[in-house]
């Protein structure tokens, strides 16, 4: 990708102070605290989902799945992160024209090379305004900068994409161990706590048997996850649910929670 004298070289922080601290003492400790609270998984996965609101709410949830990167070998050093553009209305997918993304813990820079490499295929554009805002990305580097070492990001911005050109930009980027695939995702939103939990535990063993037909109402990322789904079909790929709680579980109001799971992708 060719950067124009007008591009933005970073994107700062949206919601830091909001999602997150940001203090960079306190969200390192507050990170760190979710991931000592986990319990690492024994085989490190291929990719993983998790959620994305607030750390207070879905912080505990997430750090189950970065567990599992803690001194990974070999290391990551490519992060592809999918999530849904909540702020944008998106035609396919949108990838930034920046070379970094920002946080209180420092710049995460990104693979140019993988981004020139994705505008060319159906669905992918270049386009800053979807990412400017959204959280669903965002609220993932903290996480990849306290578990990883040096690494680059290839964050894409998901719209109104189908399931299997998610799955063609997925596959096109796959690479090998040193890449990692994260998708940015809620469950359901807004129901009462007993119906959320009903909910949620069938959205969840869809997504661990790799159906590719979850809804809107079941996930605000459907769309990422049903092309990882077939992605996931297509390589043999086994699910496991590492958690699966609520707001309601993680905050204490239960009238109307949203939905929080967390699922590693291994290879066959």
């Amino acid at each position: 990708m060719t950067l124009t004298d007008s591009a933005i070289r970073s994107r700062l922080p949206a919601v830091a102070g909001l999602f997150y601290p940001d203090d960079p003492y306190e969200l390192r400790a507050v990170v760190q605290g979710f991931l000592d609270a986990s319990r690492p998984i024994a085989t490190r996965p291929k990719a993983i989902i998790v959620p994305h609101a607030g750390y207070v709410y879905s912080g505990p949830v997430a750090a189950t799945a970065y567990r599992s990167l803690v001194d990974c070998d070999p290391p990551v050093t490519r992060v592809v992160i999918a999530g849904p553009s909540h702020r944008i209305a998106v035609p396919g997918i949108a990838v930034p024209e920046v070379t970094a993304f920002e946080t209180p813990l420092g710049p995460v820079p990104i693979d140019l090379d993988t981004i020139g490499m994705l505008s060319g295929l159906p669905g992918v554009h270049a386009s800053n305004a979807p990412h400017r805002l959204e959280h669903s990305l965002e609220v993932q580097l903290p996480f990849l900068q306290m578990t990883l070492g040096d690494f680059r990001i290839v964050p894409l911005a998901v719209g109104d994409a189908s399931p299997s050109v998610v799955a063609s930009v997925l596959d096109a980027c796959w690479g090998g161990p040193e890449t990692l695939i994260v998708v940015s995702t809620d469950l359901s939103h807004y129901h009462d706590y007993a119906s959320a939990r009903e909910l949620d535990s069938s959205t969840a063993r869809a997504i661990v048997r790799c159906s590719d037909h979850l809804q809107d109402e079941q996930a605000c990322g459907c769309r990422i996850v049903n092309g990882l789904m077939q992605v996931a079909r297509r390589r043999g790929m086994s699910v496991d649910l590492l958690d699966l709680r609520n707001s309601g579980d993680t905050s204490g109001d239960r009238s109307r929670v949203v939905g929080y799971g967390a699922f590693a992708l291994h290879d066959a």
